[in-house]
């Protein structure tokens, strides 16, 4: 029974796939509930185990060291596994509660570039919002309200929007037709726009109504250019790979100039070439304490950065979640950027 349990937990993600791919939404949906929640207590589990293990190791060591007897502080075997058991449930439920936390975060930027008769632009940027995913049908109601409380110039999306298909994710794209700022809705590939496949996800853009940004740039009111490439990893192997110089080239350096990037990796030859990078993909880890790892892999982790050559990065933590519907010290989020002149 409990083979049939784990190897259950194990492969409920590919079901849940197989179940949307065939238009059971309901039980797709109960899937990957089931499935992911496992996942993220089994993480969870595993480094609070390791912290125990840690902890009894170092005071054994020490007793022995020492000559002491240190045996009340020892932890036995059944307490060595139902403290992780019980604090991994507590995070667990914890993180889901905090998955639906969306905060909303501010960007203020002074520019020469902006013009003083125009006064402040407003850029609304989502990101990693995963629609597809476990429990996004609730979240996303959250996401959208935010948006439109808002009041956006511009509506950015810096990739990972969609995650999964189904009749939900159709009504996600007619949600967000119903957004509409001024200047309009824009938006790159992520590498999971590039996993559900590019038709798929050129469709739900085009219903969502958002200009995808593919390796080109795009004029916004006289003021603004924005400027958008695709996902390096997920464009491996599906063709030629364009630099950001190269993109980046082809904008109007009088503008102020929005460079829209799925990954908060700075390209060297790209410095001096954009006055503000916004990436997301990182999720702050998502699950702490997964975001030391994720840390590692991308320094530019979260917030806002200074780059050499006096352009800004800003890297949003993701208004959803991959995987499990649970964060722990990474809550959802969107920016509002709000462009002045100097």
């Amino acid at each position: 029974m409990l083979a049939v349990f784990l190897f259950a937990g194990v492969t409920a993600p590919i079901g849940m796939r197989v179940a949307e791919g065939r238009g059971y939404d309901a039980d797709a949906r109960l899937i990957a509930m089931a499935g992911y929640y496992w996942m993220a207590f089994l993480l969870l589990f595993f480094f609070v185990s390791i912290f125990i293990e840690l902890y009894h190791f170092i005071l054994t060591a020490a007793s022995k060291r020492l000559h002491c007897d240190c045996g009340f502080l020892i932890f036995g075997p059944s307490p060595r596994f139902l403290i992780p058991v019980v604090l991994s449930l507590i995070f667990t439920i914890y993180g889901s509660f905090e998955a639906q936390n969306l905060k909303t975060e501010h960007l203020f930027i002074r520019s020469e570039k902006i013009p003083k008769e125009g006064g402040i632009i407003r850029i609304v940027l989502i990101s990693d919002v995963h629609i597809g995913g476990a429990l996004q049908k609730a979240h996303l109601p959250a996401i959208l309200r935010a948006v439109r409380d808002a009041s956006p110039d511009v509506l950015v999306s810096t990739g990972d929007i969609v995650d999964g298909q189904g009749a939900y994710v159709g009504q996600a794209a007619l949600e967000f037709r119903k957004i509409s700022p001024r200047w309009g809705k824009f938006a790159i590939t992520g590498n999971h726009e590039f996993y559900l496949g590019l038709t798929k996800a050129s469709k739900f853009m085009d219903d969502a109504g958002f200009v995808l940004l593919r390796n080109r740039s795009a004029a916004v009111a006289d003021v603004l250019s924005l400027v958008g490439v695709d996902d390096h990893d997920g464009m491996t192997g599906r063709g030629k790979m364009i630099s950001d110089r190269e993109v980046l080239l082809g904008a109007d350096r009088s503008r102020f100039i929005v460079f829209l990037k799925h990954r908060p990796v700075v390209e060297r030859d790209a410095i001096g070439l954009f006055d503000l990078q916004l990436s997301g993909h990182t999720h702050r880890g998502q699950i702490f304490p997964f975001s030391v790892l994720t840390k590692l892999a991308f320094p530019y982790h979260s917030g806002k950065y200074l780059i050499p050559g006096g352009s800004l990065l800003y890297v949003n933590r993701g208004a959803g979640v991959w995987g499990p519907p649970v964060r722990l010290c990474a809550p959802p989020e969107i920016t509002i950027i709000d462009l002045a002149p100097r």
